[in-house]
């Protein structure tokens, strides 16, 4: 069996920190994993803790090269390893998270840490500084406000999509977004436990709120409401192509594998460019497969899951 694709995607990637608003950032690289940062009066919140502590700490020096405010906050936007397991570094913060993400991160925060950890190794440099799961301080339901002194946030459970407990934060005087992964930009979203019929209707939440500047998961930040709606309607697309197709093969009763190669086939012509495709589509079309099946709780992937995958879709692959 050949390594997943993403164990040979070693690159280092340039990081930016783009000042969006007066105290408010984006940390972004080239397609890893984004993260937010909002400076209130007093203090400061971070949206995604990032994958590790040691990666954590370059967003703290990030931090503390325009502001000295201590950091009370980490908003979570979901639940996977990749985004959470750095919240260690942010010491005395009060990690927050939607009821849904902290049902997912008991439910699975284990095998997912031990799955993302073996496809994607690059995405978790100094592992060994992970003290172990990450579990929110604070839950809520639906929605909460922070004042940070004058500065309003708005932390919103805002429906299915990448996951079942997507989380967005917004900035509503400032129409600042920071979407999480229910939005990518220039980078292939990772839908391995997602929920695709319910993702339209979540953008189209986000699309209502008029942001003018948008941080998504992944990609560079978007400045203007016609790069917003850019990656709003981009993310769009990719699912909605994507599950049509899958649902389409799925009545026909083909099997997995042919479903994968004939994804593969139709759409990497328009996506195969956007950043980690290649690691994508596989846990993408499984999942789609999955909910086309009516499967409506992703199931849990775990390392021999993913293996077990990777195994039978790979000749598929090479195929196409």
């Amino acid at each position: 069996m050949s390594n997943f694709a993403s164990t040979q995607d070693l690159a280092e990637k340039k990081i930016s920190f783009e000042e969006l608003a007066p105290g408010l950032y984006g940390y972004t690289a080239e397609g890893d994993p984004n993260s937010g940062v909002v400076i209130g009066d007093s203090s400061v919140l971070v949206v995604d803790a990032q994958a590790t502590p040691q990666m954590a700490a370059d967003v703290i020096a990030r931090i503390r090269a325009v502001t000295e405010k201590p950091i009370n906050h980490v908003v979570l936007s979901h639940y996977h390893a990749v985004r959470v397991l750095g919240a260690s570094a942010y010491r005395g913060a009060e990690i927050i998270a939607s009821d849904v993400t902290n049902r997912l991160i008991e439910e699975r925060g284990a095998a997912d840490m031990a799955s993302e950890i073996g496809r994607f190794p690059r995405l978790f440099r100094g592992r060994d500084t992970i003290p172990g799961l990450t579990h929110p301080s604070l839950v809520f339901h639906d929605r909460m406000t922070l004042k940070l002194g004058k500065r309003v946030v708005e932390i919103i459970h805002i429906g299915r999509s990448h996951t079942a407990g997507d989380t967005i934060v917004w900035l509503p005087e400032e129409k600042v977004l920071f979407a999480g992964d229910t939005v990518e930009f220039g980078a292939t979203p990772y839908c391995g436990d997602a929920h695709f019929t319910d993702w339209p209707a979540t953008l189209a939440k986000l699309r209502a709120f008029g942001a003018e500047r948008l941080v998504p998961g992944r990609g560079r930040a978007l400045i203007g409401r016609e790069e917003v709606e850019e990656g709003i309607t981009g993310t769009a697309q990719f699912t909605g192509d994507l599950f049509a197709l899958v649902k389409a093969d799925v009545a026909k009763k083909r099997p997995l594998a042919d479903i994968y190669a004939h994804a593969l086939a139709e759409m990497r012509p328009k996506y195969g460019h956007w950043v980690i495709f290649d690691h994508c589509m596989p846990f993408n079309v499984s999942r789609a497969y999955d909910e086309a099946c009516g499967i409506d709780w992703p199931r849990i992937w775990t390392a021999e899951r993913d293996i077990e995958m990777w195994r039978a879709l790979e000749s598929a692959g090479k195929s196409a």
